[in-house]
């Protein structure tokens, strides 16, 4: 897919807009340093005593950030921190403002406001190369609403205040938003290093993967990810199957899942998809084993069993040694691996071991060749967790719904209002 590149955009002295993902994780912290100069909110400054835990996705931004400060632009960007209501200052992006301007080196004006007078203002004694946050753009309700009317109301008094738009948030790619689709119709626009980044990654592994071309599954919805599976028999040789999605499938097979997560009513859609995956000649591996306990906590009692001898009241909450080694087997012969989704609670260490197993494999397919891609969201997080860096995958994503949407053939309205004319 070809893209219109942020490098052609005129942007000496000019304000350039910058859709950013900085949807962040935070964490209470004390006193928080950098050197970014707040603008009060009235008497008090936004200062929430949070901190940034994982800054992956800022670093992600940084390359078009820099390269359009460099180029003498003066750069607003725009983000969001969750799904907040309006003011929740456990979701201001102050603190994910300072953690930028560490990772930049230079300055980043934070101002609190979303819109009006005030960012006007700050626009307007910006510098050529310099850079400003505003507050969470979701506390205007006009960002994320149904009302196409509102979103460009939103969108229009943004792009008053810009020359440019560069969208570099794959993250939020798949949105109908006032700053994901509504300011490229209004302004001159193209796609950020990021964007161009992921759209190449997905572009291959869609139309030109090279095999054996391995898909592993995992999260906690298997109706999340029915879509995708259906849209990946046409490509892929196989598909590894864990997460609490696997339960589903396991139960389409016959087997009791105990207290595990079970969605019922997709049981029928799952054998029809295992059913079409054997028509075409698509192996799907599901756990042979699981680790088991009765609470999801990292002291509860565990247990390894077979896949299909899960007792009642036990629920399976990571992939066991047996799984290990015959996922890791698939990734030691694959030529092209895509993974979206951890492959057990990953985020409590007992139930951490298969997704950092795993991890470990694709890693290692990566350093013989493989050409690897990590689905974004939690996955991301989940490999990290594991301790490894982005750099020992192919490319890491930092959109988990934009990317499976992807994977499952959908266009995404923020791609696609870049290409519009």
């Amino acid at each position: 897919m070809s893209l219109p590149r942020y490098t052609d955009l005129p942007v000496a002295g000019r304000v350039v807009i910058v859709r950013s993902d900085l949807n962040v994780p935070l964490r209470p912290a004390g006193q928080s340093a950098g050197n970014v100069p707040l603008r009060p909110a009235g008497p008090a400054a936004p200062a929430n005593g949070m901190e940034v835990v994982d800054d992956a996705r800022i670093r992600a931004s940084a390359p078009t950030l820099r390269s359009l400060s460099d180029r003498g632009a003066k750069v607003v960007i725009l983000a969001h921190l969750g799904r907040p209501t309006a003011g929740d200052p456990s979701s201001s992006l102050a603190p994910v403002a300072i953690r930028c301007a560490q990772i930049l080196e230079r300055p980043v004006t934070f101002v609190p406001v979303v819109t009006g007078p005030e960012l006007a203002a700050a626009i307007k004694e910006l510098p050529p190369g310099g850079l400003l946050m505003c507050e969470n753009v979701r506390f205007d309700a006009r960002e994320t609403s149904s009302d196409p009317a509102a979103r460009a109301a939103l969108a229009a008094e943004w792009a008053a205040l810009a020359d440019a738009y560069v969208l570099d948030g794959f993250g939020v790619a798949h949105r109908e938003q006032a700053s994901v689709t509504g300011l490229p119709a209004l302004l001159p626009h193209a796609a950020g290093e990021c964007v161009l980044a992921e759209v190449a990654a997905f572009d291959r592994v869609l139309t030109d993967p090279q095999r054996p071309y391995a898909v592993i599954l995992g999260g906690a919805k298997v109706s999340d990810k029915l879509g995708v599976v259906g849209a990946l028999l046409a490509t892929v040789d196989v598909v590894l199957i864990g997460g609490g999605m696997a339960f589903t499938f396991l139960a389409a097979q016959g087997h009791s899942v105990g207290a595990s997560l079970l969605e019922a009513d997709r049981v029928p859609e799952v054998r029809t998809l295992l059913d079409e995956a054997a028509a075409r000649g698509v192996r799907v591996l599901l756990p042979a084993d699981l680790i088991i306990a009765t609470d999801v906590t990292a002291t509860a009692p565990v247990q390894t069993v077979p896949a299909d001898a899960i007792p009642d009241g036990w629920r399976g909450l990571d992939i066991g040694p047996v799984t290990r080694e015959h996922f890791a087997a698939e990734c030691a012969r694959a030529a092209t691996i895509v993974w979206n989704g951890p492959l057990g609670v990953a985020e409590i260490p007992t139930f951490a071991g298969g997704t950092a197993a795993i991890a470990d494999a694709v890693a290692q397919a990566t350093r013989r060749g493989a050409f690897t891609v990590i689905g974004g969201g939690d996955t991301a997080a989940a490999i990290h967790l594991s301790g490894h860096a982005d750099d020992e995958f192919s490319h890491v994503s930092t959109g988990g719904g934009a990317s499976l949407e992807l994977l499952e053939g959908l266009a995404l309205p923020g791609i696609r209002s870049l290409t519009d004319v």
